[in-house]
């Protein structure tokens, strides 16, 4: 099961040299008061994001500091986030890890230049009021698509958990926007791909601030 754009496949074939590029960045602090920042570029791929999950793990631990009574706070960190989309079940990994991360420490998301498809999701996981979209960035929501062939009855199963997969995804999405789940039904509903600008995804409670 996938959330891919039609775009990115498009690219794929324009330039199967794409996967050599790092699409993974990290910058591990050597103490808490530094920058902290990771990310996600290109493909939400197994891959990627078994590195992301990894640094964002690492974040969390180097950015925990005690105070004098025992108190343990942790630094915030930034999850850059710039992608054509990818793989569903990924696509919850992260975002399960980040719900975790969450109730030890902030995560400041950053959208730029595309977030589409399953990084909407992980876009608006961020820390609620710490969300910021680029201005030039393009937002895009699709519903699930799979690439399973084969005999009927097979087929008819995978069906089911496509729909399993979408309700998943609907459910995470409204619970982390302004959205309703009968307006991201009806948006869903369109069979399209269904374009966002930056403002338009702060005003639907997928990021919170434009810069």
């Amino acid at each position: 099961m996938a959330f891919y754009s039609k775009k990115k496949v498009e690219k794929e074939q324009q330039d199967p040299t794409e996967e050599e590029n790092p699409s993974i960045f990290f910058m591990p602090p050597q103490a808490p008061s530094e920058m902290r920042m990771t990310g996600v570029y290109g493909e939400i791929s197994e891959e990627k994001c078994s590195e992301l999950i990894y640094h964002m793990s690492s974040l969390l631990s180097s950015g925990k500091v005690e105070d004098e009574e025992g108190n343990v706070s942790c630094t915030p960190f930034e999850f850059v986030v710039s992608t054509w989309g990818g793989s569903a079940s990924e696509m919850f990994a992260v975002y399960d890890v980040m719900r975790m991360i969450k109730e030890e420490c902030d995560i400041n998301t950053l959208g730029l230049g595309k977030v589409m498809s399953a990084g909407v999701l992980l876009l608006a996981a961020g820390t609620k009021g710490k969300r910021r979209i680029g201005k030039s960035c393009r937002v895009m929501i699709h519903n699930a698509a799979s690439g399973h062939v084969g005999e009927l009855h097979n087929l008819e199963n995978e069906l089911e958990e496509l729909k399993e997969t979408q309700k998943r995804y609907i459910d995470a999405l409204v619970g982390n926007s302004d959205m309703t789940k009968k307006y991201l039904k009806n948006l869903l509903d369109r069979k399209t791909n269904v374009y966002l600008t930056a403002q338009e995804a702060v005003e639907l409670g997928i990021a919170d601030e434009v810069v």
